[in-house]
């Protein structure tokens, strides 16, 4: 798109949407080419690749509250929970894990076998809806 016009202080840039408007100045960018006397500011995200992996890779979670057929859920660390619970499923660091508590409570129970590698934190969400579809059953 060419040369950026600068203005003031040579920390503010503005510059031309698509089509051909002036978009809103931006102090800065958090790019040093912006103004090449000023240090360059720090702007989280600034459009850089490394940025968007290491977001992608930050710790997400959805949660639930299901109601087991007979039999509950089955976890690593006290057996098998019934009643009411809430299910969690985080993503951290390529991996998804299933975690239940009981509705309300403090502790969560990891389920069993419920861990697995997932390559894109994207399919988050259908991975929470597969385990809520199969854990909730309040007809039994």
């Amino acid at each position: 798109m060419g040369e950026q016009p600068v203005t003031g202080d040579r920390a503010t840039t503005a510059g031309m949407t698509a089509d051909g408007a002036t978009a809103p100045a931006v102090p800065g960018a958090g790019m040093s080419a912006d103004s090449p006397d000023a240090p360059s500011a720090a702007a989280p995200g600034a459009g850089m690749a490394a940025d968007a992996n290491a977001a992608s890779t930050a710790a997400q979670e959805r949660t639930a509250d299901v109601v087991p057929g007979p039999g509950g859920v089955m976890t690593d660390e006290v057996g098998v929970v019934t009643g009411e619970l809430t299910l969690r499923t985080e993503y951290a660091d390529g991996q998804v894990t299933l975690r239940v508590q009981y509705k309300d409570a403090d502790e969560w129970y990891v389920v069993t076998g419920g861990r697995a590698p997932l390559a894109d934190p994207a399919g988050l969400d259908a991975v929470h809806a597969i385990a809520v579809a199969l854990l909730n059953r309040p007809e039994g």
